[in-house]
Protein backbone atom coordinates (compact mmCIF):
# COMPACT_ATOMS: atom_id res chain seq x y z
CA UNK A 1 0.00 0.00 0.00
CA UNK A 2 1.27 3.47 -0.85
CA UNK A 3 0.59 6.57 1.23
CA UNK A 4 -2.30 8.70 0.01
CA UNK A 5 -4.34 11.84 0.62
CA UNK A 6 -8.04 11.48 -0.07
CA UNK A 7 -9.66 14.83 -0.83
CA UNK A 8 -13.28 15.10 -1.96
CA UNK A 9 -14.59 18.59 -1.23
CA UNK A 10 -17.56 18.46 -3.65
CA UNK A 11 -21.00 18.74 -2.04
CA UNK A 12 -23.44 16.32 -3.69
CA UNK A 13 -27.19 16.77 -4.07
CA UNK A 14 -28.47 13.43 -5.39
CA UNK A 15 -31.93 12.20 -6.29
CA UNK A 16 -35.27 13.16 -7.75
CA UNK A 17 -35.78 16.93 -8.07
CA UNK A 18 -32.25 17.56 -6.80
CA UNK A 19 -31.84 20.34 -9.40
CA UNK A 20 -34.18 22.40 -7.23
CA UNK A 21 -31.18 23.01 -4.97
CA UNK A 22 -28.95 24.45 -7.70
CA UNK A 23 -29.44 28.18 -7.10
CA UNK A 24 -29.13 27.76 -3.34
CA UNK A 25 -25.83 26.01 -3.82
CA UNK A 26 -24.55 28.66 -6.22
CA UNK A 27 -25.30 31.30 -3.59
CA UNK A 28 -23.75 29.17 -0.84
CA UNK A 29 -20.47 29.04 -2.74
CA UNK A 30 -20.32 32.73 -3.48
CA UNK A 31 -21.81 33.05 -6.95
CA UNK A 32 -23.24 36.49 -7.73
CA UNK A 33 -23.07 36.41 -11.56
CA UNK A 34 -23.20 33.05 -13.32
CA UNK A 35 -22.11 31.68 -16.67
CA UNK A 36 -24.64 28.92 -17.44
CA UNK A 37 -22.66 26.62 -19.74
CA UNK A 38 -24.20 23.71 -21.64
CA UNK A 39 -23.92 21.58 -24.77
CA UNK A 40 -26.45 21.03 -27.53
CA UNK A 41 -30.15 21.65 -27.85
CA UNK A 42 -31.20 18.62 -25.78
CA UNK A 43 -30.65 20.58 -22.56
CA UNK A 44 -32.85 23.35 -23.96
CA UNK A 45 -35.55 21.04 -25.36
CA UNK A 46 -35.80 19.15 -22.06
CA UNK A 47 -36.56 22.40 -20.27
CA UNK A 48 -33.60 22.02 -17.93
CA UNK A 49 -31.85 25.23 -18.99
CA UNK A 50 -35.05 27.21 -18.47
CA UNK A 51 -35.54 25.45 -15.14
CA UNK A 52 -32.08 26.33 -13.87
CA UNK A 53 -32.47 29.88 -15.19
CA UNK A 54 -35.75 30.31 -13.31
CA UNK A 55 -34.19 29.02 -10.09
CA UNK A 56 -31.31 31.48 -10.41
CA UNK A 57 -33.76 34.34 -11.02
CA UNK A 58 -35.77 33.36 -7.93
CA UNK A 59 -32.58 33.63 -5.85
CA UNK A 60 -31.78 36.99 -7.43
CA UNK A 61 -28.66 35.69 -9.19
CA UNK A 62 -28.09 37.17 -12.67
CA UNK A 63 -26.68 34.88 -15.34
CA UNK A 64 -25.62 34.62 -18.97
CA UNK A 65 -25.66 31.49 -21.13
CA UNK A 66 -23.21 29.85 -23.47
CA UNK A 67 -24.08 26.62 -25.28
CA UNK A 68 -22.34 24.70 -27.98
CA UNK A 69 -20.08 22.29 -26.10
CA UNK A 70 -19.38 19.17 -28.16
CA UNK A 71 -17.82 15.81 -27.25
CA UNK A 72 -14.06 16.22 -26.94
CA UNK A 73 -14.69 19.87 -25.91
CA UNK A 74 -12.82 22.53 -27.88
CA UNK A 75 -10.45 25.15 -26.55
CA UNK A 76 -11.91 27.60 -29.08
CA UNK A 77 -15.23 27.63 -27.18
CA UNK A 78 -13.36 27.81 -23.88
CA UNK A 79 -11.63 30.99 -25.06
CA UNK A 80 -14.99 32.41 -26.14
CA UNK A 81 -16.40 31.60 -22.69
CA UNK A 82 -13.50 33.30 -20.93
CA UNK A 83 -13.87 36.45 -23.01
CA UNK A 84 -17.65 36.55 -22.54
CA UNK A 85 -17.41 35.92 -18.78
CA UNK A 86 -14.82 38.64 -18.27
CA UNK A 87 -16.88 41.13 -20.21
CA UNK A 88 -20.02 40.30 -18.23
CA UNK A 89 -18.39 40.15 -14.79
CA UNK A 90 -19.04 36.44 -14.17
CA UNK A 91 -17.73 35.04 -10.88
CA UNK A 92 -19.18 31.50 -11.00
CA UNK A 93 -19.30 28.91 -13.81
CA UNK A 94 -22.24 26.50 -13.75
CA UNK A 95 -22.05 23.44 -16.01
CA UNK A 96 -25.27 21.76 -17.11
CA UNK A 97 -24.47 18.52 -18.94
CA UNK A 98 -21.96 15.69 -18.95
CA UNK A 99 -18.21 15.47 -18.72
CA UNK A 100 -17.53 17.53 -21.83
CA UNK A 101 -19.58 20.45 -20.51
CA UNK A 102 -18.04 20.18 -17.05
CA UNK A 103 -14.52 20.06 -18.47
CA UNK A 104 -15.22 23.06 -20.71
CA UNK A 105 -16.56 24.90 -17.66
CA UNK A 106 -13.48 24.00 -15.64
CA UNK A 107 -11.21 25.27 -18.40
CA UNK A 108 -13.13 28.55 -18.51
CA UNK A 109 -12.75 28.82 -14.74
CA UNK A 110 -8.99 28.27 -15.07
CA UNK A 111 -8.76 30.90 -17.79
CA UNK A 112 -10.70 33.51 -15.83
CA UNK A 113 -8.04 33.42 -13.15
CA UNK A 114 -5.10 33.59 -15.58
CA UNK A 115 -3.63 36.42 -17.61
CA UNK A 116 -2.24 34.23 -20.38
CA UNK A 117 -3.81 31.77 -22.83
CA UNK A 118 -5.62 28.93 -21.04
CA UNK A 119 -4.05 26.35 -23.42
CA UNK A 120 -0.73 27.03 -21.62
CA UNK A 121 -1.98 24.76 -18.81
CA UNK A 122 -2.76 21.95 -21.24
CA UNK A 123 0.59 22.29 -23.02
CA UNK A 124 2.34 22.16 -19.65
CA UNK A 125 4.05 25.55 -20.06
CA UNK A 126 2.17 26.95 -17.06
CA UNK A 127 0.64 25.53 -13.87
CA UNK A 128 -2.74 26.74 -12.51
CA UNK A 129 -2.38 28.91 -9.41
CA UNK A 130 -6.03 29.93 -9.08
CA UNK A 131 -9.45 29.04 -10.44
CA UNK A 132 -12.95 30.51 -10.37
CA UNK A 133 -15.59 28.36 -8.64
CA UNK A 134 -17.43 25.73 -10.68
CA UNK A 135 -20.65 23.83 -10.03
CA UNK A 136 -22.28 21.05 -12.06
CA UNK A 137 -25.77 19.84 -12.85
CA UNK A 138 -25.00 16.40 -14.29
CA UNK A 139 -27.08 14.94 -17.12
CA UNK A 140 -24.72 12.27 -18.48
CA UNK A 141 -22.89 9.91 -16.10
CA UNK A 142 -19.55 8.95 -17.64
CA UNK A 143 -16.51 11.13 -17.08
CA UNK A 144 -16.97 11.65 -13.34
CA UNK A 145 -15.64 15.18 -13.84
CA UNK A 146 -18.17 16.48 -11.31
CA UNK A 147 -16.05 15.03 -8.47
CA UNK A 148 -12.58 14.73 -10.02
CA UNK A 149 -9.58 17.05 -10.22
CA UNK A 150 -9.36 16.42 -13.97
CA UNK A 151 -10.07 18.62 -16.98
CA UNK A 152 -9.50 17.43 -20.58
CA UNK A 153 -9.73 19.78 -23.58
CA UNK A 154 -9.06 19.39 -27.32
CA UNK A 155 -7.41 21.75 -29.78
CA UNK A 156 -8.95 20.66 -33.07
CA UNK A 157 -6.64 22.86 -35.12
CA UNK A 158 -3.59 21.04 -33.76
CA UNK A 159 -5.35 17.63 -33.40
CA UNK A 160 -4.32 17.53 -29.75
CA UNK A 161 -6.21 16.45 -26.63
CA UNK A 162 -4.64 17.29 -23.28
CA UNK A 163 -5.54 17.11 -19.61
CA UNK A 164 -4.75 19.10 -16.49
CA UNK A 165 -5.16 17.84 -12.93
CA UNK A 166 -5.47 20.19 -9.97
CA UNK A 167 -7.56 20.28 -6.80
CA UNK A 168 -8.22 23.94 -7.58
CA UNK A 169 -10.77 22.96 -10.21
CA UNK A 170 -12.83 20.48 -8.22
CA UNK A 171 -16.52 21.36 -8.41
CA UNK A 172 -17.98 23.11 -5.38
CA UNK A 173 -21.12 21.05 -5.79
CA UNK A 174 -22.66 18.41 -8.05
CA UNK A 175 -26.39 18.09 -8.59
CA UNK A 176 -27.39 14.62 -9.81
CA UNK A 177 -30.93 13.60 -10.69
CA UNK A 178 -30.96 10.15 -12.36
CA UNK A 179 -34.27 11.03 -14.05
CA UNK A 180 -32.34 13.50 -16.21
CA UNK A 181 -30.52 10.55 -17.80
CA UNK A 182 -33.67 8.70 -18.96
CA UNK A 183 -33.47 10.20 -22.47
CA UNK A 184 -29.84 9.29 -23.13
CA UNK A 185 -29.43 7.31 -26.38
CA UNK A 186 -28.15 3.72 -26.03
CA UNK A 187 -24.77 4.61 -27.55
CA UNK A 188 -24.13 7.40 -25.03
CA UNK A 189 -25.30 5.15 -22.21
CA UNK A 190 -22.86 2.42 -23.26
CA UNK A 191 -20.00 4.89 -23.76
CA UNK A 192 -20.67 6.24 -20.30
CA UNK A 193 -20.63 2.82 -18.67
CA UNK A 194 -17.35 2.05 -20.44
CA UNK A 195 -15.72 5.25 -19.22
CA UNK A 196 -16.96 4.71 -15.66
CA UNK A 197 -15.54 1.21 -15.47
CA UNK A 198 -12.30 2.32 -17.10
CA UNK A 199 -11.73 5.04 -14.51
CA UNK A 200 -11.75 2.33 -11.87
CA UNK A 201 -9.74 -0.12 -14.00
CA UNK A 202 -7.01 2.49 -14.49
CA UNK A 203 -6.60 2.48 -10.72
CA UNK A 204 -7.27 -1.23 -10.17
CA UNK A 205 -4.53 -2.48 -12.48
CA UNK A 206 -1.68 -1.67 -10.16
CA UNK A 207 1.33 -3.49 -8.82
CA UNK A 208 0.24 -2.44 -5.32
CA UNK A 209 -1.88 -5.42 -4.37
CA UNK A 210 -2.08 -5.15 -0.58
CA UNK A 211 -5.01 -2.71 -0.34
CA UNK A 212 -7.79 -5.27 0.00
CA UNK A 213 -10.56 -2.84 0.95
CA UNK A 214 -9.87 -0.57 -2.04
CA UNK A 215 -9.84 -3.62 -4.33
CA UNK A 216 -13.18 -4.81 -2.96
CA UNK A 217 -14.76 -1.39 -3.48
CA UNK A 218 -13.40 -1.23 -7.03
CA UNK A 219 -14.63 -4.72 -7.90
CA UNK A 220 -18.11 -4.02 -6.51
CA UNK A 221 -18.36 -0.82 -8.53
CA UNK A 222 -17.31 -2.52 -11.76
CA UNK A 223 -19.70 -5.44 -11.24
CA UNK A 224 -22.56 -3.07 -10.48
CA UNK A 225 -22.04 -0.97 -13.61
CA UNK A 226 -21.57 -4.10 -15.73
CA UNK A 227 -24.93 -5.39 -14.50
CA UNK A 228 -26.87 -2.11 -14.41
CA UNK A 229 -26.06 -1.05 -17.96
CA UNK A 230 -28.09 -3.94 -19.38
CA UNK A 231 -31.12 -2.95 -17.32
CA UNK A 232 -31.07 0.65 -18.56
CA UNK A 233 -30.42 -0.35 -22.17
CA UNK A 234 -33.56 -2.48 -21.93
CA UNK A 235 -35.57 0.10 -19.97
CA UNK A 236 -34.13 3.63 -20.20
CA UNK A 237 -36.43 4.80 -17.38
CA UNK A 238 -35.20 2.26 -14.83
CA UNK A 239 -34.53 4.71 -12.00
CA UNK A 240 -32.75 2.26 -9.70
CA UNK A 241 -30.12 1.25 -12.22
CA UNK A 242 -29.75 4.75 -13.71
CA UNK A 243 -29.07 5.94 -10.16
CA UNK A 244 -26.45 3.27 -9.55
CA UNK A 245 -24.64 4.15 -12.78
CA UNK A 246 -24.78 7.86 -11.97
CA UNK A 247 -23.33 7.41 -8.49
CA UNK A 248 -20.71 5.00 -9.80
CA UNK A 249 -19.60 7.66 -12.28
CA UNK A 250 -18.69 9.99 -9.45
CA UNK A 251 -17.11 7.36 -7.22
CA UNK A 252 -15.03 5.93 -10.05
CA UNK A 253 -13.16 9.20 -10.61
CA UNK A 254 -13.00 10.86 -7.17
CA UNK A 255 -10.12 8.49 -6.28
CA UNK A 256 -12.09 6.31 -3.83
CA UNK A 257 -11.30 3.26 -5.97
CA UNK A 258 -7.60 4.11 -6.00
CA UNK A 259 -6.78 4.80 -2.35
CA UNK A 260 -3.44 3.19 -1.55
CA UNK A 261 -2.58 2.20 -5.12
CA UNK A 262 -0.64 3.81 -7.95
CA UNK A 263 -2.72 4.72 -10.99
CA UNK A 264 -1.96 3.66 -14.55
CA UNK A 265 -4.15 5.66 -17.01
CA UNK A 266 -2.16 4.49 -20.06
CA UNK A 267 -5.37 3.47 -21.85
CA UNK A 268 -6.77 6.96 -21.33
CA UNK A 269 -3.60 8.60 -22.64
CA UNK A 270 -3.55 6.33 -25.67
CA UNK A 271 -7.21 7.02 -26.37
CA UNK A 272 -6.86 10.78 -26.06
CA UNK A 273 -4.69 10.80 -29.16
CA UNK A 274 -7.20 8.66 -31.06
CA UNK A 275 -10.14 10.95 -30.26
CA UNK A 276 -8.01 14.02 -30.93
CA UNK A 277 -7.15 12.76 -34.42
CA UNK A 278 -10.43 11.08 -35.35
CA UNK A 279 -12.96 12.80 -33.03
CA UNK A 280 -14.45 9.51 -31.83
CA UNK A 281 -16.50 9.11 -28.66
CA UNK A 282 -14.17 8.74 -25.70
CA UNK A 283 -15.83 5.62 -24.29
CA UNK A 284 -15.75 3.88 -27.66
CA UNK A 285 -12.07 4.75 -28.07
CA UNK A 286 -11.33 3.27 -24.66
CA UNK A 287 -13.03 -0.04 -25.41
CA UNK A 288 -11.21 -0.24 -28.75
CA UNK A 289 -7.75 0.11 -27.21
CA UNK A 290 -8.10 -1.57 -23.79
CA UNK A 291 -7.85 -5.23 -24.81
CA UNK A 292 -4.63 -4.62 -26.72
CA UNK A 293 -3.14 -2.69 -23.78
CA UNK A 294 -4.20 -5.48 -21.41
CA UNK A 295 -2.56 -8.23 -23.48
CA UNK A 296 0.59 -6.15 -23.88
CA UNK A 297 1.08 -5.50 -20.14
CA UNK A 298 -0.55 -8.57 -18.57
CA UNK A 299 2.66 -10.42 -17.69
CA UNK A 300 3.82 -7.52 -15.50
CA UNK A 301 1.40 -8.80 -12.87
CA UNK A 302 -0.61 -11.81 -14.01
CA UNK A 303 -2.22 -12.28 -10.60
CA UNK A 304 -3.92 -8.87 -10.88
CA UNK A 305 -5.52 -9.88 -14.19
CA UNK A 306 -6.52 -13.23 -12.66
CA UNK A 307 -8.26 -11.43 -9.81
CA UNK A 308 -10.07 -9.17 -12.29
CA UNK A 309 -11.11 -12.17 -14.37
CA UNK A 310 -12.52 -14.04 -11.39
CA UNK A 311 -13.93 -11.28 -9.18
CA UNK A 312 -15.25 -8.90 -11.85
CA UNK A 313 -15.84 -10.95 -15.00
CA UNK A 314 -16.93 -14.19 -13.33
CA UNK A 315 -14.30 -16.39 -14.98
CA UNK A 316 -13.54 -19.74 -13.35
CA UNK A 317 -10.02 -19.75 -11.96
CA UNK A 318 -7.77 -22.42 -13.46
CA UNK A 319 -5.09 -22.52 -10.78
CA UNK A 320 -2.80 -24.54 -13.06
CA UNK A 321 -2.83 -21.88 -15.78
CA UNK A 322 -2.93 -18.31 -14.38
CA UNK A 323 -2.09 -16.74 -17.74
CA UNK A 324 -4.96 -18.62 -19.35
CA UNK A 325 -7.34 -17.37 -16.66
CA UNK A 326 -6.07 -13.84 -17.14
CA UNK A 327 -6.57 -14.00 -20.90
CA UNK A 328 -10.08 -15.36 -20.48
CA UNK A 329 -10.82 -12.36 -18.28
CA UNK A 330 -9.67 -9.98 -21.02
CA UNK A 331 -11.76 -11.89 -23.57
CA UNK A 332 -14.78 -11.74 -21.23
CA UNK A 333 -14.37 -7.97 -20.98
CA UNK A 334 -14.30 -7.70 -24.77
CA UNK A 335 -17.46 -9.82 -25.00
CA UNK A 336 -19.09 -7.39 -22.57
CA UNK A 337 -18.07 -4.47 -24.78
CA UNK A 338 -19.60 -6.17 -27.81
CA UNK A 339 -22.76 -6.96 -25.85
CA UNK A 340 -23.31 -3.22 -25.29
CA UNK A 341 -22.27 -2.42 -28.89
CA UNK A 342 -18.86 -1.00 -28.06
CA UNK A 343 -15.88 -1.61 -30.39
CA UNK A 344 -12.87 -3.70 -29.40
CA UNK A 345 -10.49 -2.82 -32.24
CA UNK A 346 -9.70 0.06 -34.56
CA UNK A 347 -11.66 -1.13 -37.60
CA UNK A 348 -14.78 -1.39 -35.44
CA UNK A 349 -14.08 2.11 -34.15
CA UNK A 350 -13.33 4.11 -37.31
CA UNK A 351 -14.23 1.69 -40.11
CA UNK A 352 -10.67 1.03 -41.27
CA UNK A 353 -7.16 0.37 -39.97
CA UNK A 354 -4.71 3.10 -39.04
CA UNK A 355 -2.09 3.76 -41.69
CA UNK A 356 1.57 3.32 -40.78
CA UNK A 357 1.90 7.11 -40.78
CA UNK A 358 -1.04 7.45 -38.40
CA UNK A 359 0.47 4.86 -36.05
CA UNK A 360 3.67 6.91 -35.99
CA UNK A 361 1.75 10.13 -35.38
CA UNK A 362 -0.31 8.67 -32.54
CA UNK A 363 2.78 7.36 -30.73
CA UNK A 364 4.67 10.57 -31.34
CA UNK A 365 1.89 12.76 -29.96
CA UNK A 366 1.17 10.49 -27.01
CA UNK A 367 4.85 10.52 -26.01
CA UNK A 368 5.28 14.25 -26.77
CA UNK A 369 7.95 13.34 -29.32
CA UNK A 370 9.51 10.80 -26.99
CA UNK A 371 9.86 13.21 -24.07
CA UNK A 372 7.42 11.45 -21.70
CA UNK A 373 6.32 7.96 -20.75
CA UNK A 374 2.84 6.81 -19.73
CA UNK A 375 1.48 4.12 -17.45
CA UNK A 376 2.29 2.69 -14.05
CA UNK A 377 1.37 -0.98 -14.35
CA UNK A 378 3.92 -1.09 -17.16
CA UNK A 379 5.75 2.08 -18.16
CA UNK A 380 5.36 2.65 -21.89
CA UNK A 381 7.85 4.54 -24.04
CA UNK A 382 7.10 5.85 -27.53
CA UNK A 383 7.98 2.62 -29.33
CA UNK A 384 5.84 0.59 -26.91
CA UNK A 385 2.91 2.97 -27.33
CA UNK A 386 3.13 2.33 -31.06
CA UNK A 387 3.12 -1.42 -30.44
CA UNK A 388 -0.11 -1.16 -28.43
CA UNK A 389 -1.75 0.93 -31.14
CA UNK A 390 -0.58 -1.66 -33.71
CA UNK A 391 -2.04 -4.54 -31.67
CA UNK A 392 -5.45 -2.84 -31.76
CA UNK A 393 -5.12 -2.12 -35.47
CA UNK A 394 -7.30 -4.88 -36.90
Amino acid sequence: MVDFIYYTPTEVAFGKNSEEQTARLVKKYGGTKVLLHYGGQSAVRSGLIDKIGSLLKEEGIPFITLGGVVPNPRVSLVRKGIELSRREGVDFVLAVGGGSVIDSSKAIAYGLAYDGDVWDFFEGTAVPKACYPVGAVVTLPAAGSEMSDSCVISDDEKNLKRGVNSNLVRCKFAVMNPERTFTLPPFQTACGATDIMMHTMERYFSKDVDMTLTDEIAEALMRTVKESVFYVLKDPCDYRHRAQIMWASSLSHNDLTGCGTRRDFASHKLEHEISALFDVAHGAGLSAIWGSWARYVMKENVSRFVRFAVNVMGVTNDYTDPEGTALRGIEAMERFYHAINMPTCITELIGRKFTEEELDQLARQCSRDGSITIGGFKVLHQSEMREVYALANH
